[in-house]
């Protein structure tokens, strides 16, 4: 089992991989100082996401668990998938 971190700002949902503890900090400087901008990084590659959190602004933080199933076996899973009539 994988831990995969959801942040939720102002309704919207960012999956984090570990370690959160320095973007949490980042966030809470933020915040004290009156605002400011905190780079979000992405799950998988890329710049991330320019947030801008303020004083006031709903935040929250949980963690969920998610299994290590390989791609391949991810990719060729497609439940109960409808086909029409």
């Amino acid at each position: 089992m994988a831990i995969v971190n959801r942040l939720t700002v102002d309704g919207r949902d960012y999956f984090l991989p570990e370690p959160v503890t320095e973007l949490k900090q980042k966030i809470l400087e933020a915040i004290q100082a009156g605002g400011g901008y905190v780079n979000v990084p992405p799950l998988r590659g890329g710049p991330g996401i320019d947030i801008l959190f303020s004083p006031g602004m709903p935040v929250t933080w949980s963690q969920i668990e998610v299994a290590d199933a390989p791609v391949e076996e991810r990719a060729d899973d497609h439940g109960d998938e409808f086909t029409g009539i």
